[in-house]
């Protein structure tokens, strides 16, 4: 008991000196006050419209149908998230540890005359924090919103916060003992065999009453939707907890939280058990982790490995080749470490699979079509800026670049070739089925392909050409902000007023793209001449 209680003044201590740092500088605390003012008013206003639709209550059967249909598939829809995120996480842990440490917490403790078994058992019971510091955030953002449907009580209150924090928290105690009984035992393809099997029965949940029902859409979440799937650990559990604003069952939402409690008492015992010495693994995983938070404040540079979902695969490829053809072979053994396939993985799924819903949703009158197209020009300005990032990191900051014995052209084309590819691929993906689904116009797919390749070009010359054509860092900082500026002026802001024009004249969102592509393509078509122009400067220039 003395080492938790030694354990537990270390932390009090931390937070008091955090407390007496924003005495100091009061300002830190405005972000806060403006996002409580806002949660405020919205709360305040959807309370006005909840009073008065009390007042003007009184609907036919029919329009309660409906909302019956409305409210199934909204939970079937977040059951699904949250279960998609749970197999994830499951998935994950047998590729990488977590850590309930910091760095700070690593050099101070761990060379410390404490048991390992008690520190890890503190710091995983204290990891709770932040879950319940998030679930508050959320909490209150979703009273603010939901204030016209329901009444925030205390016990509301508590129960919403319960059910999100456990759901998070539980997670990754799971995780540790998953990847500790994989180092240990070499379970990793039986866990992964699971998972996979999981997932496939959870779709099958989702296929089999949606083919069953008269319309697939009312009959899709039927059994993920129901009562019964409660009993679902983990996400089931946490549903029945935040149930408690619906059917305030206080014995029902009681008996989820204890079983919260036996799962996590089970969970530590067999981490104690297993764990052993564990502090090999979590050290990689800390510092891990601080790496990911420095790049994030921006105190350290951002690196091709920021990201990587599997950054220990091993590859057995091929003679890459001679010449430019390496810059090919090397990012597509990067990208096969970044994400779980070099063409088409966990990243890409999620952002297709997101328009593709938006589209089908759409054909059920759920959604105007209007959101799939904005979710379309969403993914060319996504995809413009990821050409801008792209131009930071990769090959052009390796000294191997000028010394490959190819044209610059062929060096040019073979270090973006992948990303094209990818690129190609994904919008393949995502508008044919979106414009089958939505019953859109065919002239969406080929427009929609060429835009995102003419957005990312358009972005990775955008920054790249400033790069290479001013010599001095001076010019960089005064000038680049002149020629980025002159390149919108001319040429970007031009090409968006013309689709908007063609856009409401012809009231067709294709003939709008098709404006704004044909004119995006001409500057993209420029800015690569002028960079396969300047590339031959990069020479002896520190990027």
């Amino acid at each position: 008991m003395n080492e938790f209680r030694l354990l537990f003044r270390k932390d009090l201590f931390l937070l008091i000196n955090n407390i007496k740092l924003i005495l100091k500088n009061p300002l830190r605390l405005i972000p806060y006050a403006v996002l409580v003012g806002y949660f405020t008013f919205i709360y305040s206003q959807r309370t006005k419209s909840r009073d008065l639709g009390s007042e003007l209550e009184g609907v036919n059967v029919g329009e309660v149908a409906d909302v019956d249909f409305a409210i199934q598939n909204l939970v079937g829809g977040a059951t699904i998230l949250a279960l998609a995120f749970l197999v994830f996480q499951l998935y994950r842990a047998t590729k990488n540890n977590v850590s309930f440490f910091k760095m700070a917490d690593v050099n101070l403790l761990f060379t410390a005359p404490v048991k390992p078994e008690n520190l890890l058992l503190y710091y995983m019971a204290r990891s709770i924090l932040p879950a319940l510091g998030g679930s508050i955030l959320f909490m209150i953002y979703g009273a603010s919103q939901l204030a016209d449907q329901f009444q925030l009580t205390f016990a509301n209150a508590v129960f919403l916060i319960l059910g999100f924090a456990l759901f998070f928290f539980m997670i990754f105690p799971i995780r540790f003992l998953i990847y500790t009984l994989h180092t240990k035992y070499g379970v990793m393809e039986y866990i992964r065999v699971g998972t996979v099997g999981l997932g496939i029965a959870l779709g099958l949940m989702v296929l089999i009453p949606g083919f069953m029902a008269e319309k697939f859409w009312q009959g899709m979440f039927s059994w993920i939707a129901s009562p019964w799937f409660d009993l679902f650990p983990i996400v089931g559990w946490s549903r029945g907890i935040l149930g408690y604003i619906t059917h305030e069952n206080l014995i029902l939402a009681v008996c989820f939280i204890g079983l919260y409690g036996v799962t996590y008492f089970a969970v530590v015992k067999l981490v104690i058990q297993f764990a052993g010495y564990y502090y090999e693994d979590v050290l990689e995983a800390t510092k891990t982790n601080e790496d990911k938070l420095e790049k994030a404040r921006g105190t350290q540079e951002i690196t091709e490995d920021t990201y990587s979902l599997n950054a220990k695969k091993q590859l057995a490829l091929p003679d890459f080749g001679l010449g430019a053809k390496a810059f090919y072979w090397r990012n597509y053994v990067h990208s096969s470490r970044q994400d779980f396939h070099p063409l088409f993985g966990v990243y890409s799924m999620g952002l297709a699979g997101l328009g593709i819903v938006f589209a089908g949703l759409s054909n059920f009158d759920w959604f105007s079509h209007k959101v799939l197209y904005f979710y379309l020009l969403f993914m060319l300005g996504f995809y413009f800026l990821a050409g801008i990032g792209r131009a930071n990191i990769g090959d052009l900051k390796k000294p191997w670049f000028i010394l490959v014995p190819a044209s610059w052209s062929a060096k040019f084309w073979n270090m973006i070739k992948l990303d094209l590819v990818q690129t190609l691929l994904f919008a393949t993906v995502l508008i044919v089925p979106s414009v089958f689904l939505a019953h859109a116009s065919l002239g969406l797919i080929p427009l929609f392909l060429v835009g995102m390749v003419v957005s990312y070009l358009t972005g990775f010359a955008i920054n790249l050409i400033p790069q290479i054509a001013l010599e001095e860092s001076w010019d960089r900082f005064l000038i680049k902000p002149i020629m980025i500026g002159g390149i919108f002026l001319f040429g970007i802001i031009p090409a968006l007023i013309l689709s908007i024009l063609v856009f409401a004249f012809s009231d067709q969102f294709v003939w709008g793209l098709f404006a704004g592509v044909l004119m995006m393509s001409f500057v993209a078509a420029i800015l690569i001449h002028v960079t396969l122009d300047v590339l031959k400067r990069l020479e002896f220039k520190e990027m």
